[in-house]
């Protein structure tokens, strides 16, 4: 039986109505808005109320990295649209910002799993990544992040970005 649920698309991609215990969020993207972390918080809100004998389903597909958006400790939501503006005009790949944005916010890099409660997560994964690395589609939400802070902050060297950084993703990249 369905107790509840959430969607999290970019601004109008849904032209129908949905179950009512579904709950459908427009957000941007591919730079996360307001709407992303309310969309987000909501997902979280509904993920703590799974227990271990629940089951959780998740359709995961591109996109998901700016949609889904739940700030670090620490880390504003305008500091997360700086840097990935930043990452995007400097022309980085898509993994190199996705390793950047795992180490910046809570729902990414297995970040949903742990909000499961240990309830059984079955992930249909759409990939819009070349090498469909889970890790990398939508951040890896639901699979453990390889990566570390010490790649990330091999991004941001690569780049030249360390003085343009938000002084926090900076201190988080560097603490980590």
């Amino acid at each position: 039986q369905l107790s509840g649920g959430a969607i999290i698309t970019k601004y109008r991609h849904i032209d129908r109505q949905l179950p009512d215990q579904i709950r459908v969020h427009e957000a941007g993207h591919p730079v996360p808005d307001e709407q992303s972390v309310a969309a987000t918080r909501d997902l979280a809100a509904l993920l703590d109320r799974v227990t271990p004998r629940d089951l959780v389903f998740c359709v995961i597909s591109g996109g998901g990295s700016a949609l889904m958006t739940l700030p670090a400790e620490g880390i504003t939501l305008a500091d997360l649209q700086a840097t990935t503006q930043l990452l995007l005009r400097a022309g980085a790949t898509i993994q190199q910002i996705n390793a950047i944005r795992k180490h910046l916010d809570t729902i990414k890099g297995g970040g949903l799993a742990r909000l499961a409660h240990g309830a059984p997560i079955i992930a249909l994964v759409l990939s819009d990544v070349i090498g469909d690395d889970l890790s990398v589609i939508a951040s890896g939400p639901t699979v453990p992040d390889p990566s570390t802070f010490a790649e990330a902050w091999h991004v941001v060297e690569q780049f030249d970005l360390a003085d343009q950084l938000p002084v926090s993703v900076r201190a988080r990249l560097e603490r980590g």
